[in-house]
């Protein structure tokens, strides 16, 4: 069940209103990825195709507008869709979540052919589900298998 704490700052809704302005897709919530200078904004289901536009222009202009990398994830109810959502366009064969102590751990099974695209180049995509995982399933670490 995702969790409803979510608490937006000021400068993430600013982002919110500015992707809708931009792009006519709804956000329903926007993560600040300092350390790997990104925004990654989780949007109604159905918007990402708006964010990101025809041949990425809207993507790219936004990327350029805030000079920051931009990540769209589209919104889930269950923890399984969520995952596909997250690690999209890599396929997704199965979830399990694994609780030792207090920690959740979520191993996520690929197609041994998306690997690389369920990382991503410098561990991109695992860190970007790590990041939206947390905040709406409280999922500790995330591991591709």
């Amino acid at each position: 069940m995702p969790s409803n704490e979510i608490r937006l700052s000021a400068e993430e809704i600013r982002y919110m209103s500015l992707l809708q302005d931009l792009t006519g897709a709804v956000a329903r919530d926007c993560i600040i990825d300092r350390e790997n200078n990104r925004i990654i904004f989780v949007v109604r289901p159905g918007d990402a195709g708006k964010v990101i536009g025809r041949r990425g222009v809207n993507i790219n202009r936004l990327r350029k507008f805030l000079n920051k990398d931009v990540d769209v994830v589209e919104y889930a109810d269950t923890l399984e869709e969520m995952v596909k959502n997250v690690f999209s366009p890599a396929k997704v064969l199965g979830i399990r979540l694994v609780t030792r102590g207090d920690k959740k751990i979520l191993y996520v099974t690929v197609d041994p052919n998306d690997r690389g695209k369920a990382i991503g180049r410098g561990g991109r995509k695992i860190s970007l589900a790590r990041l939206v995982l947390k905040r709406y399933f409280d999922i500790d670490d995330v591991r591709i298998r």
